[in-house]
């Protein structure tokens, strides 16, 4: 999660013109050219394809090149720059909050257990594996000081310190509180699929409540178990 690069993109819509800009490209359901964003938005074109072009570089829109009549060959004319919104989400959450990623872990537990596997067993694995599958694929090191870089990426807030990874924020803060039991235990499951993942065999993820911070600590020793739940 890079927070300054998803705060820019935020940021380019405080400008009232490009907001417009953005938002009457997304409620077009085909792509939209220059003349006509700038007639919707009440600018001159040159005004409106600056807008555009800077919406374009951080990612909020996406740019195809088209002929509108329809013609090819010689004496069709230059293909219009027309613009469309970007497939890519893009939120920024202070602290940063992840229920995108609790919801998958349930979508998936909830599959296992449609398959045959008991429910309280499907979710705890479900939430191991989301996180062992997510570490796998990490360019950190395997230990202590990389699972917490690991970790503050996903908006955990992570720091090292001695034998002991600590956790300051909880990116399922609103689900804890209205479910602790469920969202705490899945959580550490996940947080144990990251370690495993990762191969930092010699740690574990424990559940140390300590509000406002996560419910999660990774200590320094034997691991107890898998950790799926």
């Amino acid at each position: 999660m890079d927070l300054g690069k998803q705060a820019a993109r935020v940021g380019v819509l405080a400008d009232p013109t490009r907001r417009a800009l953005y938002r009457y490209v997304c409620a077009r359901t085909e792509p939209v050219g220059r003349d006509e964003a700038a007639s919707a938005a009440g600018v001159t074109r040159p005004t409106a394809s600056f807008h555009l072009d800077r919406l374009v570089d951080e990612g909020l829109l996406e740019v195809e090149y088209r002929r509108l009549t329809g013609r090819t060959g010689p004496g069709a004319g230059r293909p219009s720059k027309l613009y469309r919104r970007t497939t890519e989400e893009v939120a920024v959450s202070l602290p940063p909050r992840r229920y995108d990623l609790m919801g998958a872990i349930l979508a998936a537990g909830v599959d296992r257990a449609r398959a045959g596997e008991p429910l309280d067993d499907a979710l705890p694995a479900a939430a191991w594996a989301e996180g062992s599958e997510l570490a796998g694929a990490a360019p950190v090191s395997p230990d202590l000081p990389g699972l917490a870089a690991l970790l503050e990426g996903l908006g955990f807030e992570a720091t090292h310190e001695d034998d002991v990874v600590a956790l300051a924020n909880c990116p399922f803060d609103t689900l804890a509180q209205r479910h602790t039991e469920l969202v705490c235990t899945l959580n550490r499951s996940f947080v144990q699929g990251v370690v495993d993942g990762l191969g930092c065999a010699d740690a574990r993820a424990c559940l140390e409540p300590d509000p406002p911070a996560c419910c999660v600590k990774v200590r320094r020793g034997r691991a107890e178990g898998s950790g799926k739940g």
